[in-house]
C-alpha cells in the first residue's frame, strides 16, 4: 500500500509538473504558433532532405531541397486547409517557373537584373490580393534567389526540378499529415494560453497588493506586462474566431466572455491599487512605464480582512486555472458561490470602502471567469449553486440569448488608389531600393550581390515609414554581424562533415522561426548562421565570404531607407498622425456608440468597433517603434510617444469597457438607459474629434471643451430623476476617466483648451 501511494504521489507530482511547464509555454507562446511554425519548417526540410538522400542527389540539391521546403512552408498562411492545398500548388507552379528564369537568365548580366527588379516589384504588389498573393510573390522571390544562391544553370534545371517538387510535395505533407494546424485547433491552444495568461496576470496583482515600498515599482511593472499580454492574446483570439468556431454566434459569444474577462481582470488591478493606497489609481499607471504610483502607504498590517482578500484572489487564480470536472462537489466550488456573493453585497467584511470595492472586483472577475467557462467548455454541474451563483447564470444565459438575437453589421474600408495605396507604393520603394542594391552589390562582388537585394527587400516587409525601416535595417545589420561571428566558429567546428552542418542548419532554422515574431535581431543571427553552415556545405566558405554579406547587408539596408526616403516617401511622423487619427476615428466610433445605446438608442455593433479600435491601436503602437527605440537621441520625443500611447491605450480600456456594459443593457435588470448620458457623450466625442482635426489639418483651430465633471452632469434632478437609478456607478467612473484621459491628450498634441459650450 506504501508503495502504491508512492507511486501514486510520484505520477500526481509528475502530471503536476507537466501541467505546469504546459501552461508555461502557453502562456510564452500563445496558440504555439512559433514552435509550430519551427517544428512544421524544420519537419518539412527534414523529411526533404531523406527523400532527396535516399535519391542519393548532390549538396547542391540537398541545398536546394532543403531551401525550397523552408519557403514553401513558411510563405503560407491562410488558415483553411483547402486554401492552403490551392496555394501550395499554385505555388510549385510559380517556384518551377522562377527557377528556370534564375537558370536562363544567370549568365544575362542585364536581362537578369532587369527581371529580378521586376520580379520584386510584382511579389511586393501582389500583397494587395491577400494572403494567396503574398504567398505567391514570397515563394517567386525565394526560388529565384535560390537559384542565384546555389549557381543554377540550364543543365542542372531537371535536378532542381525535382528537388523543388519533392520539397513542395514533403512540405504539404507535414502541414496536413504530420504537423496539421486546423482553425480550431490553434483558437483551443490561444483560449489556454488567456487562461495562463489571466491567471499570471491575477499572480502579479496579488504581488502588486503585496509589495512594499521598495518593491512597489517593480511589481507594477510586472503588472503591466501582464496586462499587456493578456490583451495580446484577447486580439489573437479575436482575429481567429471567424475561422475556429461552428457558427457566427458561438464566435461572438467567445468574443464577448474573453472581453469580459480582460476588463474584469485589468479593473481588478485598479481596484487593488487603490485599496492599497491612499489615492485613487489611475488607469495610466497600468500602462505608462514610470507613471505616478497614487499617493499613500501599503496596508499597515496583514489583519482578518487583508488575508481574506489575498485568499480570495488565489482562490480566483485556481478557478481560472482549475479544469471544470475538478471544481463540481469541491472545496473551490463553494469558494466560487463566496467569491461571486460579493457582486451582491453578501458577505462583504467591514472594511475601508476601497477595499470592500476590490472585494466586490474578485466578485466581478469571478463572474466574467464563470462567463469564460461556460462559452468554451459548454454546460455545467449547477448542483452545487447558490443563489448568488445561479443569478449570475440566469444574467449570463440572458447576455448569450441577446448576443444569439443580434446581426452582425456589415463594414467597408475604403482604400487609397493609384501610388498612395500602400501596396503599389511600397511595389515602387522596393523596386528602386533593389535596383540600387544590385548596382551597388555587383561594385562589392559579382557573384553574391544578391545579399544586398535580400536585405533590401527584408527591410521592407512589414513596414509602413522611413523610420521603421531605418529601424529594421538596423537590426539587420547588428544580427548580421553577430550571425557572422557565430557562422565562422561554427564552419571550423562541423568542418565538412555534411550531416552534422545539416543538423547545425536545422537547429537555427527552428530558432529563427521561433524568435522571429520577438527579435528581429535574433532572427537575422540565426538565418546569417545557417547561412555560413551552407556556404560550408558548397565549399564556398572563407571569413571573407561572411565578411563579405556584412557589406552587402549594410548596402542593402541603406538602399532600402534610401528608397524609402526618396521615392514616394512616408515620413514617421505622417505615419504616426495618419494611425492616430485612425485610432481617434474609431475611439469616437465606439464611444458615441456605447453611449448612444446606453441613452435608449438602438443597438450596435459594439464589439467589432472595439475590435477595430484594438487593431488601429496595435497599428499605432508598431509604427512609434522608430520614436521609442532605445538609441533615439530625441528623448523629449520619445517620451512624448509613449505617453500618447499610454493615454489612447487608457482610453480604449474605458471605451471597451462602456461598450461591454451597453451590451448588457438588454439582459441586466441593474442597467437601464438614461437619456441624460447623451449629454457627456457629446462632450466626449466632441474633444477626440477636435484632437482629430486638429491632427488632420494643423491651420485648423478646434478647441477642447471642459467644465464640470461627467458625474456632475447628473446631478439629482437634472431630468427630475435620481442620480442612481437608471445608471451604474461604473458607467459613470468609465465615462469620468475617458473624459479626463481624452482631456489630457491635448497638451502633448498641443490642441487648445477652452470653456464648455452652454
Amino acid at each position: 500500500m506504501t508503495d502504491a501511494a508512492e507511486g501514486s504521489g510520484v505520477r500526481a507530482t509528475s502530471r503536476s509538473v507537466r501541467v505546469k511547464l504546459g501552461d508555461r509555454v502557453a502562456a510564452s507562446d500563445p496558440g504555439l504558433l512559433r514552435l509550430t511554425a519551427g517544428l512544421r519548417t524544420v519537419a518539412a526540410i527534414t523529411l526533404t532532405l531523406a527523400a532527396l538522400a535516399l535519391l542519393r542527389v548532390g549538396v547542391m540539391l540537398l541545398v536546394a531541397g532543403a531551401l525550397s521546403a523552408m519557403a514553401a512552408t513558411f510563405a503560407i498562411r491562410e488558415k483553411e486547409r483547402a486554401r492552403q492545398a490551392v496555394t501550395l500548388a499554385l505555388g510549385l507552379l510559380v517556384a518551377l517557373v522562377s527557377v528556370s528564369l534564375g537558370a536562363l537568365l544567370n549568365s544575362r548580366l542585364v536581362a537578369g537584373d532587369v527581371f529580378f527588379v521586376v520580379l520584386i516589384f510584382c511579389a511586393v504588389y501582389g500583397r494587395r490580393f491577400g494572403d494567396r498573393g503574398t504567398a505567391l510573390g514570397l515563394i517567386g522571390f525565394q526560388v529565384y534567389f535560390l537559384s542565384l544562391f546555389v549557381g543554377a544553370t540550364a543543365r542542372t534545371l531537371p535536378g532542381l526540378y525535382g528537388a523543388i517538387t519533392i520539397a513542395f510535395v514533403c512540405s504539404a505533407a507535414v502541414r496536413f499529415a504530420l504537423v496539421p494546424e486546423t482553425p480550431s485547433g490553434t483558437l483551443d491552444r490561444l483560449r489556454r494560453a488567456f487562461r495562463t495568461r489571466l491567471a499570471q496576470l491575477i499572480q502579479a496583482q496579488i504581488a502588486l497588493f503585496d509589495a512594499g515600498p521598495q518593491d512597489m515599482e517593480k511589481a507594477l511593472e510586472e503588472t503591466r506586462r501582464r496586462t499587456a499580454a493578456l490583451h495580446e492574446t484577447a486580439v489573437m483570439i479575436q482575429g481567429r474566431l471567424e475561422q475556429g468556431t461552428p457558427d457566427e454566434t458561438v464566435a461572438r459569444l467567445v468574443q464577448r466572455r474573453i472581453a469580459d474577462a480582460e476588463i474584469a481582470a485589468e479593473r481588478l488591478g485598479l481596484l487593488l491599487l487603490t485599496a492599497r493606497g491612499a489615492g485613487r489609481a489611475d488607469t495610466l499607471t497600468l500602462h505608462l512605464p514610470g507613471a505616478p504610483v497614487p499617493a499613500g502607504r501599503p496596508l499597515p498590517e496583514r489583519d482578518e480582512t487583508t488575508d481574506t482578500l489575498r485568499r480570495d484572489l488565489e482562490a480566483l487564480r485556481l478557478l481560472v486555472l482549475r479544469p471544470v470536472a475538478q471544481e463540481t462537489g469541491t472545496a473551490l466550488s463553494h469558494v466560487r458561490n463566496r467569491l461571486l456573493g460579493y457582486r451582491e453585497e453578501d458577505n462583504l467584511p467591514p472594511a475601508p470602502p476601497a477595499v470592500q470595492d476590490a472585494f466586490r472586483g474578485i466578485g466581478e472577475a469571478a463572474r466574467a471567469v464563470l462567463g469564460l467557462r461556460i462559452a468554451l467548455d459548454g454546460p455545467q454541474d449547477e448542483s452545487d449553486d447558490t443563489p448568488a451563483t445561479t443569478r449570475s447564470r440566469e444574467e449570463l444565459d440572458a447576455e448569450d440569448a441577446a448576443i444569439s438575437g443580434s446581426e452582425k453589421a456589415e463594414r467597408e474600408d475604403g482604400e487609397p488608389g493609384g501610388l498612395k495605396r500602400p501596396t503599389t507604393r511600397a511595389a515602387v520603394q522596393v523596386a528602386v531600393g533593389s535596383a540600387l542594391a544590385i548596382v551597388g552589390g555587383e561594385f562589392l562582388s559579382s557573384q553574391r550581390w544578391y545579399w544586398a537585394v535580400l536585405t533590401c527587400w527584408i527591410v521592407f516587409i512589414n513596414t509602413a515609414s522611413t523610420g521603421e525601416i531605418l529601424v529594421k535595417g538596423y537590426r539587420r545589420v547588428l544580427g548580421t554581424v553577430l550571425g557572422v561571428v557565430a557562422g565562422i566558429g561554427l564552419a571550423a567546428l562541423v568542418g565538412h562533415h555534411t550531416w552534422t552542418a545539416f543538423a547545425l542548419v536545422l537547429v537555427c532554422i527552428f530558432a529563427m522561426f521561433y524568435t522571429a515574431p520577438l527579435s528581429y535581431t535574433l532572427m537575422s543571427f540565426f538565418v546569417t548562421a545557417m547561412l555560413g553552415l551552407l556556404y560550408t556545405l558548397l565549399n564556398n566558405y572563407s571569413p571573407s565570404v561572411l565578411l563579405l554579406r556584412i557589406e552587402e547587408t549594410v548596402l542593402g539596408a541603406v538602399c532600402g531607407v534610401v528608397a524609402a526616403a526618396v521615392v514616394l516617401p512616408i515620413h514617421t511622423d505622417r505615419r504616426t498622425n495618419e494611425l492616430l487619427v485612425t485610432v481617434l476615428t474609431r475611439l469616437g466610433d465606439v464611444t458615441e456608440a456605447a453611449v448612444d445605446q446606453l441613452s435608449g438608442g438602438p443597438a450596435a455593433d459594439l464589439l467589432d468597433k472595439a475590435r477595430d479600435l484594438d487593431q488601429a491601436l496595435a497599428d499605432l503602437r508598431a509604427s512609434t517603434q522608430p520614436l521609442t527605440h532605445p538609441i533615439t537621441p530625441l528623448r523629449a520625443r520619445r517620451d512624448t510617444a509613449r505617453h500618447v500611447v499610454a493615454m489612447l491605450e487608457t482610453c480604449a480600456y474605458h471605451a471597451r469597457s462602456l461598450a461591454a456594459t451597453a451590451e448588457l443593457l438588454p439582459a441586466h435588470p441593474s442597467i437601464a438607459a438614461d437619456p441624460r448620458l447623451r449629454r457627456a457623450g457629446r462632450r466626449i466625442v466632441h474633444n477626440i474629434e477636435a484632437i482629430s482635426a486638429r491632427l488632420t489639418d494643423e491651420r485648423s483651430s478646434p478647441v477642447l471643451e471642459t467644465g464640470p465633471s461627467i458625474a456632475s452632469m447628473l446631478k439629482p434632478g437634472t431630468l427630475g430623476t435620481p442620480r442612481y437609478d437608471r445608471v451604474t456607478d461604473r458607467v459613470l467612473r468609465h465615462l469620468q476617466r475617458l473624459d479626463e484621459a481624452v482631456s489630457g491628450l491635448a497638451r502633448p498634441l498641443k490642441v487648445p483648451v477652452g470653456p464648455s459650450e452652454k
